[in-house]
């Protein structure tokens, strides 16, 4: 008898465990440990034991900020290494932007950290909740992925390269620019080729707590003012994701436009120059408009989603690294986010 794997549940919040009230749906305490306790299907053999931990105060994603990161942080630090794997429940709105922190926070991850959530509340009858738990308990109790990723509808993503596309569909999430990990069929399919080898060694799970909230995201627009832009660069901020047009290109014929982002950059600015584009690169030597902008001081970011590059800049800053050192490490894969500098991967 091989011994009954067994996970840990963090409710973090979400549409997973909603139920409707006087302002309409919002998360209820209770809800979720009642309906995984009740429901027998998951506590048939093959399933992992799991003890589940609801946070107090439960939070729709959208009132997530660092701080919560941190407390998820902390969960995992604490609770990974006596479980096979872990499930964060989330939801939607911000999960990409917390996997993608979690990612860079968690440092020597040996075991999955998988999160989830649902389009649909686990109380109503057609919901998307139960297949989501259910396989993302699976993959967390069984599949040695040492990553944090998101699964939905189906899907296991690196989380770092995952994004929200859909508020109406169960396929929400997407990678655009890196294949799943892992697909959920008849059955669970891992694609080792593209997960990221474990940590050499026996080096502790590690977690980075300081997360410098000092950095933004500006995505351009046609029009886009010259003291808008320099209200944005305005100090405390440290560094901030320029969401660009196509390949990253922006309004370069403009002197006030390219002098308020060189003028930043000369003050220490990080300035990562990301495409508006779901999928796609940074090629900022194709057009001209596009080496304005490098000529200005951004720095390529190549095919990071705009949630990875900002929260790689929270984390590269909460470091303490210099200007010059984060502008380093931001071109630099640290966690799979970016593809410009081959990584080895579990078959190599």
């Amino acid at each position: 008898m091989h011994p009954t794997k067994k996970v840990y549940i963090a409710h973090t919040g979400g549409t997973i465990g909603m139920q409707p009230g006087n302002h309409g749906w919002a998360p209820k305490r209770g809800a979720i440990r009642t309906a995984l306790d009740n429901a027998q299907f998951l506590h048939r053999p093959g399933l992992p034991d799991y003890d589940l931990e609801e946070f107090e105060p439960l939070l729709d994603s959208a009132e997530m900020v660092p701080d919560d990161w941190l407390r998820i942080g902390r969960r995992i630090e604490a609770k990974l290494p006596d479980y096979d794997g872990i499930v964060i429940l989330h939801g939607t709105d911000t999960m990409a932007y917390t996997a993608s922190a979690l990612a860079f926070m968690l440092e020597n991850l040996r075991r999955p950290v998988v999160l989830t959530g649902s389009q649909v509340p686990l109380c109503l009858p057609r919901n998307d909740a139960w297949l989501n738990v259910m396989t993302s308990m699976m993959i967390a109790a069984n599949e040695p992925i040492p990553e944090v990723c998101v699964f939905f509808d189906d899907k296991l993503y690196r989380g770092c390269r995952t994004r929200k596309v859909d508020c109406d569909s169960f396929a929400a999430f997407s990678s655009p620019n890196y294949p799943p990990l892992a697909e959920a069929g008849v059955s669970i399919e891992v694609d080792w080729k593209h997960v990221r080898i474990a940590p050499a060694g026996e080096r502790a799970i590690r977690l980075h707590e300081r997360m410098d909230s000092n950095v933004g995201v500006l995505w351009l627009f046609p029009g886009i003012r010259e003291e808008f832009l320099r209200n944005f660069l305005r100090p405390p901020l440290k560094g901030a994701v320029i969401q660009s047009y196509g390949l990253g290109n922006g309004p370069t014929s403009s002197r006030g436009f390219t002098d308020a982002l060189r003028e930043a950059t000369e003050r220490g600015v990080v300035l990562v120059n990301c495409t508006q584009c779901l999928a796609g690169r940074v090629s900022d030597d194709d057009y001209e408009t596009g080496r304005g902008m490098a000529a200005a001081g951004m720095i390529n970011g190549f095919d990071m989603t705009p949630e990875a590059a900002l929260t790689k800049l929270s984390y590269l800053f909460g470091l303490g690294l210099s200007s010059e050192r984060v502008r380093a490490e931001m071109q630099r894969d640290l966690r799979g986010e970016l593809s410009s500098v081959p990584v080895k991967y579990a078959n190599q």
